[in-house]
């Protein structure tokens, strides 16, 4: 099970024109950081209130929570001393699939994300392993899917208006950010 701390996960505005608000509402991982298995994270049980206080103990997950959500929205690590191809679990085993799914609101429509990153995974037919390429799918509120990764990176971007270095600093505040935040002057906030 997925323990939270001292980290903040605010509900993220849009940065051009003052747009919706977007809200976490469900995320799954499988053979992800150190999560071999499948974890779920269900947000609707936390309210409906935008700001979450994600709290725990040193390495009970809260980082990977992040991460999970910035992989699944663009394909990178919450952080950027991680790469993508860092965040299979190694203690997946080689038949396990490595993915994030995450389920998001905007503007009251449901939203569903789904990327795997590139790893190896053992062969269906013979002995030893093979690259499984990484992958991304979206699904719009309408049924439609998006699936080539540069595609779902763009449409993301056009869904929620804010790119990975943005939504970090309006939805995912880690404990040292958000005083630094709290500190920063006007200029510096923008």
């Amino acid at each position: 099970r997925l323990l939270l701390e001292q980290t903040f996960l605010a509900t993220a505005h849009r940065a051009a024109e003052g747009g919706g608000r977007m809200r976490p509402l469900n995320l799954t991982i499988a053979g992800f950081g150190p999560y071999a298995g499948v974890q779920e994270l269900d947000f609707t049980r936390l309210g409906q209130r935008g700001l979450y206080l994600i709290t725990g103990d040193t390495g009970a997950g809260k980082t990977t929570i992040f991460d999970a959500i910035t992989f699944a929205l663009f394909g990178e690590a919450s952080g950027g001393d991680r790469s993508a191809d860092m965040l299979r679990s190694k203690y997946a085993g080689l038949d396990a699939p490595t993915f994030v799914e995450l389920t998001f609101a905007y503007d009251g429509k449901e939203y569903t994300v789904r990327r795997s990153p590139e790893y190896q995974r053992k062969k269906t037919r013979g002995a030893g392993t093979t690259r499984q390429a990484a992958d991304a799918q979206l699904t719009y509120p309408d049924g439609r899917v998006v699936t080539k990764w540069k595609e779902v990176d763009r449409a993301i971007r056009e869904v929620i208006g804010v790119s990975r270095e943005q939504f970090a600093q309006v939805a995912m505040i880690s404990q040292g950010s958000f005083r630094q935040l709290l500190q920063a002057d006007t200029k510096q906030r923008q």
